[in-house]
């Protein structure tokens, strides 16, 4: 069945009504679901329910709850992917992969070496393309959150933030390069459960030393293996070898 979020706490004795006019449009024209058809609703509580479509409207398709569903599909850990930016296509692929992978939340920044540069009337119409292919792929992947997406336009804004995350990771090509191999695997196994994780991944021409620099004291530079990836690919190794640690070792 396929599966729709509605920014709502559930309640079994409540009827609910989707209004997001891209939800509304999937359900009617592309999957052709009738009244009394079945999808699953996510709710903003992480409660999963089977439904059934009561009403079609234009603007509105109203649910009746049947029955929950017992699904866990989220890490263990909140993981935070601040990226430096990076051409559109590719940008898009990682953040559409990443959701899949369990990602909780993304950070684009633009860095010194960022080939890529966004300006103020690109920003919303960027976050709001970005927000719609985390949906998706959230939706796709069976996830009971959506995650966010914003913008800051240095790294300077994360050094700010630091202090909300357990762990900051730093995935520096130059770590990797000198045999860096066991820091990833040490500070991974220190998870717990509930922790708040940001792991920082350059641009295409990786970090300016400068900004290495601002990280030194705060957070764990990080080697990738003895291969060096792609800007893109390197959040997806990162969420592939936590969610195999956390999720399959336990």
């Amino acid at each position: 069945m396929q599966r729709y979020f509605i920014d709502q706490n559930a309640d079994i004795h409540q009827r609910f009504f989707i209004t997001d006019s891209n939800d509304i449009h999937h359900i009617t024209n592309v999957m052709r679901y009738q009244k009394n058809d079945k999808i699953i609703i996510t709710f903003a509580d992480q409660k999963v329910y089977k439904c059934q479509i009561e009403v079609i409207e234009p603007n509105r398709i109203g649910i009746n709850l049947i029955e929950a569903v017992d699904i866990n599909t989220e890490l263990p850990q909140h993981i935070t992917l601040c990226s430096g930016l990076i051409k559109a296509d590719k940008y898009e692929w990682m953040i559409q992969k990443s959701t899949e992978l369990g990602a909780s939340q993304f950070i684009a920044v633009g860095m010194q070496r960022s080939v890529v540069k966004l300006n103020d009337s690109k920003i919303t119409k960027k976050l709001e393309r970005w927000q719609k292919i985390i949906k998706e792929a959230a939706e796709q992947s069976y996830r009971l959150i959506i995650p966010e997406i914003e913008y800051k336009s240095n790294l300077k804004e994360i050094y700010g933030i630091i202090d909300e995350y357990d762990y900051v990771l730093i995935a520096y090509e130059e770590s990797a390069k000198c045999g860096e191999l066991s820091n990833f695997k040490a500070v991974v196994q220190r998870f717990k459960p509930g922790d708040r994780v940001l792991i920082i991944f350059g641009p295409e021409g990786g970090f300016a030393e400068e900004e290495i620099k601002l990280f030194e004291n705060s957070a764990y530079q990080i080697g990738l293996g003895p291969r060096i990836l792609r800007a893109e690919t390197a959040p997806l190794y990162t969420l592939s070898a936590v969610s195999f640690q956390k999720d399959l070792l336990g």
